[in-house]
């Protein structure tokens, strides 16, 4: 018979599906995004997570920002966190184009900003914070750079 598991101990498990809907070259392969993704889920205990991470055209990055933030463009990374406990489950969407069209103006290599994005995205996922108080956009900003660190890039936050 195997054993009981306690209810109160969270899985460490990923779950990750990616999900490839437009056709740019250089996009991370999936596992670069589980490494990214596992970081950020174990920034402050090791979390399980089921987490869908799916790559837009503009298009369709602007509609749901449209629909869901009531803002008219295509922006870098949206999501859509479904539950924190007792594993992290939701969604994130990521537009390319706006991803290697930031990193050149920021100068960082796409890589390091996609990095950046899918750990920023995950935090998110989690209840982290960066648009309703300083404290919080802080708070949010330093799991970042710690993350990040610990992943071999730099400080997204230094341009």
């Amino acid at each position: 018979m195997p054993p009981i598991q306690d209810p109160k101990v969270t899985s460490t498990r990923l779950n990750l599906s990616v999900q490839y809907v437009c056709n740019m070259a250089g996009l991370p392969l999936r596992p670069e995004i589980r490494r990214w993704a596992r970081a950020a889920l174990s920034v402050d205990r090791q979390r399980g997570g089921q987490i869908t991470i799916r790559f837009v055209d503009a298009d369709e990055g602007r509609g749901l920002n449209r629909d869901y933030r009531g803002k008219d463009y295509a922006t870098n990374v949206l999501s859509f966190p479904y539950e924190q406990e007792p594993i992290i489950c939701g969604d994130l969407v990521i537009c390319p184009s706006v991803v290697e069209r930031e990193a050149q103006e920021q100068g960082k290599t796409t890589e390091a900003h996609y990095a950046h994005l899918i750990v920023h995205g995950v935090l998110h996922l989690q209840a982290y914070d960066h648009e309703a108080e300083k404290k919080a956009a802080l708070l949010m900003e330093n799991k970042e750079r710690l993350i990040l660190a610990s992943l071999g890039y730099a400080d997204p936050y230094l341009n």
